[in-house]
């Protein structure tokens, strides 16, 4: 194994603790698709519970130039019938007068999304905020264009700040991807009646995919103080530093079917053709298969992070196959060959020809 190839393996095994909580990747969950202040009307992968960890601080006057923290916590799960549910919980609170803490309980549904053939992603959400006592509502559309992800939402608040009053809002952002695992991105809001006092929401953020994880993080600036409805509607008079942490875990790796056992897969051999392993959900589908002499077994990878193929005795070593793509070998002798992946040896399977 060379140097550089060595490198990048012992890296992908150190960061397998946290691949090991996402079995699939999770489309439209990245904060590279959406900006700080904006949902983007993600609702994940199926079978997935995502942890979302939003903070964001600002600095007091001097002399004192107190810091002062305010924590956003999410926690959700992709349900059936491309819908999601969940609830928020924010800390330092400024939504509603002597209700430090913020609940807001959510369900969202995407009937139309651009990965399902749509030409754009529309989103609907409908939440209530237990600190304003109002029932809130968001539309949501976003299109894609190359790098560019637009988006444009509109919200409607049933108690706005618990002002005993509807209270309505237009926001709009972008993502621009500078890459697979870069975009900026930004996002303005504004309340159709502000009072004194109320400004424009906006933040700007630098997101990032951390390499070889199903994790994301934004690093960002914005004057909103939390990530509900609600608290990113309206804009304080102070800018806020800040970070948010993705975290998918794929439920359906722990309370998904058996794996079959070694025996069990193929029954009979394939003609000679080519046959495809997926890699996916941290293990080889199917673990086992039988062909005949002159077939191509192809390994394509479904997981977000890179796996290998390689054969329990060495006689054969793919290089680290990235997530979404394949490498091919063909079986010309007769035999029964054991293979693993190198960054997760618990990853087994077995080639019988025929």
């Amino acid at each position: 194994m060379n140097p550089g190839r060595a490198w990048r393996v012992a890296t992908v095994s150190l960061l397998a603790p946290l691949g090991l909580l996402a079995a699939t990747p999770a489309p439209c969950q990245s904060v590279l698709d959406r900006p700080p202040n904006l949902s983007g009307g993600w609702i994940g992968a199926e079978g997935t519970l995502y942890f979302h960890f939003l903070h964001r601080f600002d600095v007091g006057d001097a002399p004192a130039r107190k810091v002062s923290n305010s924590p956003t916590f999410l926690l959700a799960a992709r349900t059936p019938g491309r819908t999601l549910v969940g609830f928020q919980y924010a800390t330092s609170s400024d939504v509603a007068p002597g209700a430090p803490n913020e609940w807001e309980f959510f369900g969202r549904l995407a009937p139309l999304g651009q990965d399902a053939g749509a030409p754009l992603d529309l989103a609907v959400s409908a939440g209530y905020n237990q600190a304003a006592e109002s029932v809130d509502g968001e539309l949501s559309l976003a299109r894609r264009l190359g790098p560019v992800r637009l988006l444009a939402v509109a919200r409607a608040l049933s108690n706005g700040y618990a002002a005993d009053s509807a209270r309505f809002a237009l926001a709009g952002g972008l993502t621009l991807r500078l890459g697979s695992s870069l975009a900026l991105a930004g996002d303005v809001a504004s309340l159709l009646d502000r009072d004194d006092g109320e400004g424009a929401a906006w933040g700007v953020g630098l997101q990032i995919a951390i390499p070889y994880t199903p994790h994301t993080v934004s690093l960002h600036a914005a004057n909103t103080t939390t990530g509900t409805l609600q608290g990113a509607s309206r804009g304080a008079d102070r800018v806020r530093y800040g970070f948010e942490f993705t975290i998918p875990v794929t439920i359906s790796r722990y309370l998904g079917g058996r794996r079959r056992p070694e025996g069990e897969g193929a029954t009979a051999p394939a003609a000679a053709e080519l046959i495809t392993i997926e890699m996916k959900g941290f293990r080889f589908e199917p673990p086992r298969i039988e062909v005949t002499a002159g077939t191509t077994v192809e390994w394509t990878n479904g997981d977000p992070l890179p796996h290998s193929s390689t054969a329990d005795d060495g006689a054969w070593d793919s290089p680290l196959i990235e997530p979404g793509k394949s490498w091919r070998r063909t079986f010309e002798r007769p035999g029964t060959y054991p293979f693993h992946c190198t960054p997760h040896p618990f990853m087994t399977g077995v080639v019988v020809v025929r």
